[in-house]
């Protein structure tokens, strides 16, 4: 497998990427992942690495880039470290993550080992962030999961959900059965308006499963419930991105 580090160009600056793919030249489809809250750490770069091993070419951006290398300790001191990592999840928003991700699809287009359309995948945070990339670029981004998203839907009318109704490809969308994050509202009222646009979609409540099921570091980790999401994931990729 090669790995590397790639500074991408944006509208604001210079964002940091890991990425990772498959030996060779490729051209190999590409995926985006959208880091959960705690930010960059091993945990998410051996999550790209799976998904390089599947055949992919993935970029992970650090998306707290503006606020500089900022690395949270979730696992040895949550106490300290939420407080903080709430707050730098307020110097981010869609407008910013819209501008980043023009930057990343450009890269991925100007890059010999890639072939699009492209693929990607967010979790906790980022939820709203893919949904919103898959409605804003919909010719650029065909195969989208939401894991456990926030803030999809909202009263703004730049909320995710409507922007949604802009999917072309295929929507994958998997929540906890129970998560505090995630308003009571949000996932009937996803589903209609998705229903209504016609959006491909599949949406699943996750048995038995708090947020954050998916990530095995976390104390919500739920293995099989987990697997069951690559699964499906890894499938839809190979429909959009290897099949399409």
């Amino acid at each position: 497998m090669t790995e590397f580090h790639v500074d991408i160009k944006t509208a604001d600056g210079n964002m940091a990427c890991f990425a990772a793919h498959p030996d060779g030249e490729g051209p190999f489809p590409a995926v985006i992942l959208y880091m959960d809250a705690p930010g960059i750490r091993e945990e998410l770069r051996d999550f790209a690495r799976r998904i390089a091993g599947e055949g992919y070419f993935c970029l992970l951006p650090d998306m707290y880039w503006r606020a500089g290398t900022l690395r949270f300790d979730m696992v040895t001191d949550p106490e300290a470290t939420f407080p903080l990592m709430l707050k730098t999840m307020e110097t981010i928003n869609l407008e910013k993550i819209k501008r980043d991700t023009q930057g990343m699809i450009d890269y991925l287009d100007a890059n010999d080992t890639v072939r699009g359309p492209y693929g990607c995948i967010g979790y906790c945070m980022s939820g709203q962030y893919v949904v919103m990339a898959a409605g804003e670029f919909p010719d650029d981004i065909v195969a989208t999961a939401s894991l456990y998203g926030v803030q999809i839907v909202t009263d703004q009318p730049d909320s995710p959900h409507i922007k949604a109704a802009g999917v072309k490809g295929e929507l994958y969308l998997g929540f906890a059965e129970e998560d505090p994050w995630v308003e009571d509202n949000v996932i009937p009222d996803l589903q209609a308006h998705l229903e209504e646009a016609g959006v491909n979609f599949e949406l699943e409540i996750h048995p038995a499963t708090e947020h954050g099921f998916c990530f095995p570091q976390r104390p919500a980790y739920v293995e099989d419930r987990a697997e069951i999401v690559w699964d499906k994931v890894f499938a839809m990729y190979d429909r959009q991105l290897k099949n399409g």
